[in-house]
């Protein structure tokens, strides 16, 4: 094992299309951090990205304040093709939001009271994306002491102390060793760039992914790393981490997941060299070292002698439940032949063991639901999983889109593929007709939902989810239905975004390139 240690010194639909021709072409225990942060840490919440909030929600009344997330955004005809990172929440319930102020780069920091959306701060970046399809997310942390980590240019990161106020410092790390940065920071801004969300340990140490040109300096190759608050650092190649020399990089927007004990990193990595679609395994590093303990090749369900699809336009990122089994979200391949749902891998925590898939896992990160949350259940599982579950009409589909509440044990035929998936629980359909869809012949078609991961509130036994209707919504799992909604949009068919609770109960939902604040 080679690892480089220093010290010191949518249309949804034309993406579709663009898959299929290329493929043709060739109640359990809330999480540790969630407990000890009380706000939102990062992308899913915390570093397991359970998405379990540990703050009930305020009733969805009214829309309290928004704000812009993307200064310029680009629209496809009524299409807004980019993920937008998730918000942070801190314990004073400061809100920290990514902007994109560029036409196709350029971000900044903006720090908002959570009560009244009021400007604390605005702190640029110079962190430049990596050549991209559907636009990446700028993914920032916060750590455990409530310090903000997000990333920077030429691969380095800032690290900025009391993000509550305004004025505090900055400093920049890099894994390599700053020095070097310092030395040739336009060269390595030209050939270093984080291609996935920050996720920081209990150590306020910061794991992500990135890619290097082959002509990047000290021999750096696209990775992964880890960076302390100090001047160490760590890297491993992606291949090297897989054991494979196909292997090209680290799958963009997938966000390192820690295990419980956070002594293992969970990432997938990819075949593909530029933005697209490859195979690939997902592994399981020593955070310490970053050495491999584990690694698993990702396969298609219903198709086990195909590896799965690794999409680059998509947000999939390893959820550990708490058990430690580890769920990972692919296409399937051959792509269409799942209509476009993917699967819900899901595996031990030592990726030895392969268990029941879910039968959505295209652009969606599993969240936990603690079995108290569903007064329904009457099985033995220990906590329960939320699921995206879209059937797109585009790709083969009925277009009944839906989400599910999964049993991980228990397993029931999937209608579509014939194969073995996590039994559904609870699924709740989504209420506004796609008009277009049903003029196409799918007289039942409504309009998707479309988020990366949706917060799970046991303590109102609901979940908020918004959809391309332009609505947000409570489900309600003791009832299962969708109790509450509230216009925010207009709609559009937009890229997938994440839904969240701050430290004072308001439900945060994207839509819209546009932050939106709802409360009483």
């Amino acid at each position: 094992m080679q690892v480089k240690v220093l010290r010191r010194g949518k249309s949804m639909w034309g993406l579709r299309a663009a898959l299929v021709i290329s493929v043709g072409m060739c109640g359990a225990a809330l999480p540790v951090w969630t407990v000890l942060a009380q706000g939102w840490g990062g992308f899913a919440g915390d570093v397991q990205h359970t998405a379990t909030s540990a703050v009930p929600a305020q009733p969805m009344q009214r829309i309290r304040w928004s704000t812009a997330v993307d200064l310029q955004p680009q629209y496809s005809g009524t299409s807004l093709l980019i993920h937008y990172g998730t918000p942070l929440v801190t314990r004073k319930n400061t809100v920290l939001v990514a902007v994109k102020t560029g036409a196709m780069d350029g971000f900044q920091i903006e720090a908002r009271r959570g009560d009244t959306g009021a400007l604390l701060w605005s702190q640029p970046t110079d962190y430049s994306l990596p050549t991209h399809g559907w636009v990446p997310s700028l993914g920032a942390t916060l750590t455990r002491r409530d310090r903000l980590i997000m990333p920077g240019a030429g691969g380095t990161i800032y690290r900025r102390v009391l993000p509550d106020r305004a004025g505090a410092r900055l400093t920049q790390r890099a894994f390599y060793g700053i020095e070097h940065y310092r030395d040739d920071p336009t060269t390595f801004n030209g050939t270093v760039m984080i291609s996935t969300p920050l996720t920081a340990d209990l150590h306020e140490v910061a794991y992500f992914g990135f890619v290097a040109s082959d002509s990047a300096p000290l021999g750096l190759q696209s990775g992964i790393a880890r960076a302390s608050a100090g001047r160490e650092g760590a890297w491993v190649g992606a291949a090297t981490a897989a054991g494979d020399d196909s292997i090209k990089k680290v799958v963009y927007n997938c966000a390192p997941a820690l295990s419980h004990d956070q002594k293992l990193l969970y990432i997938a990595v990819t075949d593909n060299e530029e933005s697209g679609f490859g195979a690939g395994y997902l592994l399981a590093l020593d955070s310490r070292t970053l050495a491999t303990v584990a690694r698993v090749r990702l396969k298609d369900v219903a198709h086990p002698d195909h590896d799965a699809i690794l999409p680059d336009d998509g947000t999939a990122s390893p959820t550990v439940g708490p058990d430690g089994d580890v769920y990972f979200g692919v296409l399937e391949n051959p792509l269409g032949s799942h209509n476009l749902r993917g699967w819900l891998l899901h595996f031990d925590a030592t990726l030895s063991q392969t268990k029941t898939p879910g039968a959505f896992g295209w652009d969606d990160t599993a969240s936990i639901v603690p079995t108290s949350a569903v007064p329904s259940y009457a099985g033995e599982s220990p906590y329960l999983l939320m699921s995206k579950y879209n059937n797109y009409a585009e790709a083969g589909g009925d277009g009944v889109n839906k989400f599910a509440i999964l049993d991980p044990n228990d397993s029931m035929t999937d209608p579509i593929s014939g194969a073995s998936v996590m039994a559904e629980v609870l699924v709740v359909v989504a209420p506004t007709p796609d008009l277009s869809a049903r003029q196409d012949g799918h007289p039942n078609a409504v309009r998707e939902w479309c988020i990366n991961t949706g917060v799970v509130d046991p303590q109102t036994k609901s979940a908020f989810i918004n959809n391309e209707d332009g609505s947000l919504y409570r489900w309600d799992f003791t009832s299962n239905t969708l109790a509450t909604s509230l216009q925010i949009t207009w709609g559009l068919f937009e890229a997938y975004t994440p839904t969240l609770i701050g430290a004072d109960g308001t439900v945060y939902a994207i839509s819209n390139a546009t932050l939106f604040a709802v409360g009483q």
